[in-house]
């Protein structure tokens, strides 16, 4: 065999890798309400070449609501530095953005539209991650999913901190032993139109979740003027807590107990990029590639219900609620482990 032939035997082995990773197809994606600072960060992320994510942020529409200063303040600034700066194409339905993409991701800040905007976007059979909050009831939320799960939609949801590597690392640290309780801590101050752990305290009570897994039965809630406590009761009889210590302070916003140690865990990991988001993108690019949920809907429903529980519990003057009787009353079913 001449050199000639060996050399363009070798030139053809090389560009071989490089014409099957042009041909791969990237995943396009829409987003619904440019309205939160996750869209920047979101599409920043994504679309950087650098972390070879396979998908990229496309179009958007900016939705936005009018009496809810979170998002009418913001929705315009982040809609123009989407086009400008990310050369996102910008769309007047969601029916025009579902027809342009492969995948969508719902970020409006104000979960009251995410039923409607949702509605459409299954329709279209397009995989759909929700972020936080789900909806801004208990009620809606159980109907996303049962919306998704009818037609066949993968859809899932989670606050970014349920992937904080060192939440994870605290939880699987076989020193502690057996998992009996754990304490979280976070922010139930600001909850306009919501249940008021939806918004901010949604970032406490996933990580909950993780560390105790399902099966909460009951939630008890005292707050005061000095503090905010909400005490959930698992089946078998552990006990997991979130707190808002208002003005003040604790050595770490997770607290996990075994029979063998104890472990704080912090719930941002301080390598994440961008903004602490970069473990929970990486899950999202994931699913839009596998068209694999990462969580279950029926754990995300269980912590929307512990969140709403403890609106009624302290409604009824920090009266226990059953978390299966709440989810019956807002249209689920029976809690299956």
């Amino acid at each position: 065999m001449s050199r000639f032939v060996l050399y363009m035997a070798a030139l053809a082995a090389l560009a071989a890798p490089l014409a099957a990773r042009s041909e791969e197809k990237v995943i396009r994606l829409g987003m619904i309400g440019l309205d939160t600072s996750h869209v920047i960060a979101f599409t920043s992320y994504i679309n950087n070449p650098k972390n070879n994510t396979g998908c990229r942020v496309v179009a958007g529409f900016p939705g936005g609501s009018p009496d809810f200063p979170a998002s009418a303040d913001r929705v315009g600034r982040f809609t123009e530095q989407l086009r400008e700066k990310h050369g996102l194409e910008i769309v007047e339905s969601i029916e025009a953005l579902c027809a342009q993409v492969d995948g969508i991701l719902l970020e409006s800040v104000d979960g009251r539209p995410h039923l409607a905007q949702a509605r459409p976007v299954i329709a279209a059979r397009k995989p759909l991650f929700i972020d936080k909050p789900v909806a801004a009831n208990l009620a809606e939320v159980i109907e996303i999913f049962r919306l998704a799960k009818e037609n066949r939609v993968p859809c899932w949801s989670s606050s970014s901190l349920r992937f904080s590597a060192t939440v994870l690392a605290a939880r699987d640290n076989e020193a502690l032993g057996e998992i009996v309780g754990c304490d979280v801590f976070g922010s139930s101050s600001w909850a306009q139109f919501h249940p008021d752990l939806y918004l901010y305290g949604i970032h406490a009570v996933e990580p909950l979740f993780v560390v105790m897994g399902r099966g909460c039965q009951t939630v008890q809630r005292i707050k005061t003027e000095g503090g905010d406590l909400v005490v959930g009761v698992w089946n078998d009889g552990r006990i997991g807590t979130f707190r808002d210590l208002g003005k003040g302070k604790t050595p770490a916003p997770v607290i996990i107990y075994g029979t063998q140690d104890s472990s704080p865990g912090k719930s941002r990991d301080s390598s994440e990029k961008p903004g602490g988001y970069g473990s929970l993108i990486e899950e999202i690019v994931k699913f839009f590639k596998t068209g694999k949920p990462p969580v279950p809907a029926e754990e995300t429903i269980e912590i929307y219900a512990f969140m709403s529980a403890a609106d009624e519990s302290k409604a009824q003057n920090g009266a226990p609620v059953s978390i299966q009787e709440l989810i019956e009353k807002s249209g689920g079913g029976k809690i299956s482990p």
